[in-house]
């Protein structure tokens, strides 16, 4: 499904999707509102989701559609490069932020990526939201959280190291373990910390200060 205020943008969209086997546009909105309609008779699979829209917006939009039962995932478009409109509509539940000067392969495959259930974040968006919590342009909001108490040990250490944009490969290297085992402990914490993939567990690591930007992972006390 596609939401965006524009027409033509709508229609570019549409044709770049409808032509790739195995993907079907189930429907238009104008708005979030009408997006938000539209997602519960739909259902579509993923919604290609504009962030500046008039009435309900697309950060506003995506928190409502990921609060659904069967929620679709959300990818985020837009012209805008500002970090705040990334760490928003991360928060809200997007599973991925493509800037709409992307090339139509890249579309495609971020579209193929969340639909699979994975996360779409460039590693250049990554590095800026490392940084944006470093310099202070993006804060924590919450200073504690009862989910951390059921984190085991090794899954903290491996959150810590997936908050830093790092591979499975490379925490598995970091930490002396497998791939295979890093994917146990990730697909292990993921529901403990009631995130849909890595973007939102890493949203929540920086949130929370289990992670300090710039500096090594924070120790808490035994």
């Amino acid at each position: 499904m596609i939401v965006d205020d524009q027409a033509m943008v709508r229609a570019g969209l549409a044709a770049i999707v409808g032509a790739q086997p195995g993907m079907r546009v189930v429907g238009e909105a104008a708005d979030g509102a009408a997006g938000l309609e539209l997602a519960v008779t739909t259902t579509p699979d993923v919604v290609l989701m504009d962030v500046r829209m008039p009435g309900v917006d697309g950060i506003t939009a995506t928190a409502r559609l990921t609060a659904l039962p069967d929620a679709p995932r959300v990818l985020v478009l837009t012209t805008f490069h500002q970090d705040v409109y990334v760490f928003e509509a991360l928060r809200a539940g997007a599973s991925g932020f493509l800037l709409k000067d992307a090339e139509p392969d890249d579309l495609i495959a971020a579209i193929r990526t969340v639909a699979a259930g994975e996360a779409m974040l460039s590693p250049v968006v990554t590095r800026r939201l490392i940084d944006a919590f470093a310099d202070g342009r993006v804060t924590a909001t919450r200073a504690a959280d009862p989910r951390l108490d059921a984190l085991t040990p090794r899954e903290r250490d491996v959150l810590m190291q997936l908050a830093r944009g790092r591979s499975n490969a490379e925490i598995g290297a970091a930490l002396g373990i497998t791939t295979g085992t890093v994917k146990v402990h990730v697909n292990a914490l993921l529901p403990k910390l009631g995130a849909r993939d890595r973007v939102q567990a890493t949203i929540i690591a920086y949130d929370l200060g289990l992670v300090r930007p710039g500096g090594p992972p924070t120790v808490e006390p035994p």
